[in-house]
């Protein structure tokens, strides 16, 4: 006989449910958007805290990103309201958007790399000469 369910154990949080949840209308409203302004943005992730009231939405963009923030921002209560519409929340959180860190991190760490596999190359190329 299979195992019943209960609902008192659930396999992850209600926080990490909803996080996914608002990543995935966010992105999906951001791609409704006719604004050229943008350009190509995607949702990296959404961290709600304890409360579920507040939510940092995670932004990464192949185009400029200096103002990508605040553009992003201009949108937040059609946002809101999209998330209000599809998520069956009492409250629908506010929204902060952030540049996410891990992009840049990333696009430093292969810098790092590159540079470093220029030096063994040079290096390789000295002791070959030699």
């Amino acid at each position: 006989m299979p195992k019943r369910r209960t609902n008192n154990k659930r396999d992850y949080q209600r926080s990490d449910r909803l996080n996914e949840l608002l990543r995935e209308v966010i992105a999906q409203e951001l791609e409704k958007l006719d604004d050229s302004d943008l350009g190509l943005v995607s949702v990296s992730s959404v961290q709600v805290d304890n409360e579920l009231t507040k939510a940092k939405v995670f932004l990464s963009c192949l185009d400029d990103e200096n103002q990508l923030v605040e553009k992003v921002s201009e949108y937040k209560g059609k946002l809101r309201k999209a998330i209000g519409d599809q998520a069956r929340i009492r409250r629908v959180p506010e929204l902060e958007f952030f540049l996410d860190p891990a992009i840049t991190s990333g696009n430093r760490i292969d810098e790092i790399l590159a540079e470093i596999e220029a030096k063994e190359n040079l290096r390789k190329n000295e002791f070959r000469d030699e």
